[in-house]
């Protein structure tokens, strides 16, 4: 394969699946800044409910992880992500509409749902378009929507409320979804062989390398023997651990700033947006050494360890110094975001291409339970302690087990690095790297 055909997926693909996946983002996240704006205050939310209302996402988003899932690696992913657009950006919109507390639970479990699978769907469209050497960087390229969408949607969202009050910012950032709908059912082709911009010999030279890869994986029968797989086990609490500090970070870190003296909502978009500057930065550079050397675990658990130590650190610092607590908030966030291109790599590397959608599916859903609980439970500390202290301090703890975790989990990855290198030395030419 010439470097021309890897530039040409990447150029064609990565542009579209990265913006499909910030527009999930944006309107999953700008909740936060809508309950630092003004929405709890008019719809009489008290912090419990509050805490409720951030959380029950995750809990839609954990029951449909899996059919999802099985739906995008058996039928159809480009299909399924073009419904689950229009849906969620009309329920985002509607959720500027409302007037009660009750619609609004509706509302933010229903966005779960519709949401639940678009991140396994579009890492099983990636996994039938990039190969092994690409896969973190392709990954990495999605999950990044996630930092850098709540980078500009930190600040957009402070000047919208500020503006046109939190119903017309929700409204606002729920059409782009719509109409970004039929733009992705245009421009997409669900797998190499449909595609028109690629010859016949490009998708054979596609086709043969992902086949050569999955040659190399151990053979697991069905879902049941993927799922009772030790590794993907202890995958699922790592990462539920993990989506605790993160989540509990993304939901709260505007009130968290909010509450400093002489802030204001535009401020806090400002100082929101900080973490996630840095957070683009590592996980591009994460992504990147972890496929130049096909190593994956040593780009994941260290990131979490210092997320564990800036969080414990923020807690040190309490209240009588903003600015450092703030830094490492700053710290905790960019480590926090880096990993996640070599993670979700190691998973389509252990499982053959049968199995590895539900097993994503699988371990994205003990994501979303991590996630609901980090970000009621943060809630709920901060609410009912008064401060944040407990809330670093249990973000801080689940960081540090979740690194541990990856540790027992991700064995020999020297010995998969070693094999791996040999298949690409075996393939010759066959060149796919980007920047090749």
């Amino acid at each position: 394969m010439s470097t021309t055909i890897a530039m040409k997926r990447w150029y064609r693909l990565i542009p579209i699946a990265f913006i499909t996946y910030s527009l999930a983002y944006l309107d999953r996240a700008n909740f936060g800044f809508a309950a630092a704006g003004g929405m709890a205050k008019d719809l009489n939310i008290t912090p419990s409910i509050s805490s409720l209302l951030g959380s029950l996402f995750f809990l839609g988003y954990f029951f449909f992880q899996i059919p999802g899932a099985l739906y995008a690696a058996n039928k159809s992913a480009k299909k399924l992500i073009f419904w689950s657009l229009i849906l969620w950006g009309g329920l985002a919109m509607a959720t500027g509409m409302i007037s009660n507390v009750n619609m609004l639970i509706v509302i933010r479990f229903m966005l779960g749902v519709v949401e639940s699978a678009v991140m396994p769907a579009m890492l099983i469209f990636l996994s039938k378009w990039f190969t092994k050497t690409e896969r973190s960087r392709a990954n990495t390229f999605l999950i990044l929507g996630n930092p850098a969408t709540i980078l500009w949607m930190s600040i957009l969202s402070g000047y919208l409320i500020r503006s046109v009050g939190w119903r017309w910012m929700f409204i606002w950032e729920g059409l782009p979804a719509i109409i970004w709908a039929f733009l992705w059912w245009r421009l997409v082709d669900e797998v190499p062989k449909n595609a028109k911009w690629l010859t016949e010999p490009e998708k054979q030279a596609l086709e043969d390398k992902l086949q050569q890869e999955q040659a190399g994986i151990k053979p697991v029968k069905n879902y049941a023997e993927a799922f009772k797989s030790k590794t993907v086990i202890l995958l699922c609490l790592q990462y539920a651990l993990w989506s605790i500090g993160v989540y509990g970070f993304v939901m709260w870190l505007p009130s968290i700033i909010n509450a400093a003296p002489n802030m204001d909502i535009v401020k806090t978009g400002w100082l929101s947006s900080v973490p996630y500057v840095f957070a683009i930065i590592g996980m591009l550079s994460a992504s990147y050494f972890s496929d130049k050397t096909l190593h994956r675990k040593v780009f994941v658990w260290p990131f979490l360890l210092i997320g564990a130590i800036a969080f414990y650190g923020s807690y040190l610092t309490g209240t009588t110094n903003f600015w450092l607590s703030f830094v490492l908030l700053v710290i905790a966030g960019a480590a926090m975001y880096a990993p996640y291109g070599p993670f979700f790599a190691i998973i389509t590397e252990i499982l053959p291409r049968n199995v590895a959608g539900g097993a994503i599916a699988l371990i994205n859903s003990f994501g979303a339970l991590g996630s609901f609980a980090g970000s009621y439970l943060v809630g709920y500390l901060n609410g009912s302690t008064g401060g944040f202290g407990a809330s670093y301090i249990f973000m801080s703890g689940a960081l540090l087990l979740s690194a541990i975790i990856t540790l027992i989990a991700v064995k020999g990855s020297k010995e998969t690095a070693r094999e791996s290198m040999e298949e690409k030395k075996q393939a010759g030419g066959f060149q796919v790297s980007p920047t090749s």
